[in-house]
């Protein structure tokens, strides 16, 4: 499972922190993170309005403009899935945000064992609410979460779907697009991506988390980047 996280806050010492703890806690945890800083609650909306797939959002509570609880009433509305983390400087503020069911309150300077709890609460929750891919397997069903999937490609009539483990199925690849969602994303006619797993794109090649490279079609380049900037990378 990858998560991505939104960080949002006016001062970019705080974010800078916030961020490098963040790192610490995935690579501890071996969880593929994706992050972004955000350094106004409005260049967040932004964001959100084209982009809805954030797993977190760390976000301060006072801000210029509009602060942090106006923003996660906000989003609240659109999104039961995204989790939010209130960060301020001020105990005085955080009485004011129980309205939109944060996961936490966590006091500056953010302490690294209480943030990484409020991580470990947040990513359990995520799992007994998280999305599978159903498989038909020699008369089995077999449940893959989506987060799990690192690519599925196509060879003739049939699909191996890469996890934990590889399962292959008689289906089309088209088959598989609508059941996976925005964190995907389909390089040429053989291959889609889980782009959660992508660690660096060449012209002709991609490298994943595990180590694994799969070559990358003429033409694939460009779309796959932009994917990968849209928000899952």
């Amino acid at each position: 499972m990858s998560c991505r996280i939104a960080i949002c806050d006016d001062n970019p010492i705080d974010s800078a922190y916030v961020e490098k703890l963040l790192n610490i806690w995935a690579c501890e945890r071996g969880i593929p993170i994706f992050t972004e800083i955000f350094p106004s609650a409005e260049a967040f909306l932004f964001r959100y309005e084209e982009d809805k797939t954030f797993d977190f959002l760390l976000l301060d509570i006072e801000m210029g403009g509009m602060d942090g609880v106006t923003l996660a009433k906000r989003v609240s509305r659109d999104s039961e899935e995204l989790q939010l983390v209130f960060i301020t400087g001020y105990w005085d503020y955080i009485g004011e945000g129980y309205d939109v069911s944060a996961l936490h309150y966590l006091l500056k300077p953010v302490k690294q064992e209480k943030l990484f709890a409020v991580l470990d609460k947040g990513v359990e929750r995520r799992r007994k609410g998280q999305r599978f891919l159903n498989l038909e397997v020699s008369g089995e069903m077999v449940r893959i979460p989506l987060g799990e999937i690192r690519y599925l490609e196509v060879c003739r009539n049939y699909v191996t779907v890469h996890g934990k483990k590889d399962y292959t199925v008689k289906r089309s690849l088209r088959d598989f697009e609508s059941q996976l969602g925005t964190g995907f994303s389909r390089v040429g006619r053989s291959v889609i991506l889980n782009l959660a797993f992508i660690r660096r794109v060449t012209k002709t090649e991609v490298y994943l988390l595990d180590g694994a490279v799969l070559p990358l079609p003429r033409g694939a380049y460009e779309p796959l980047n932009r994917a990968i900037i849209r928000g899952h990378g």
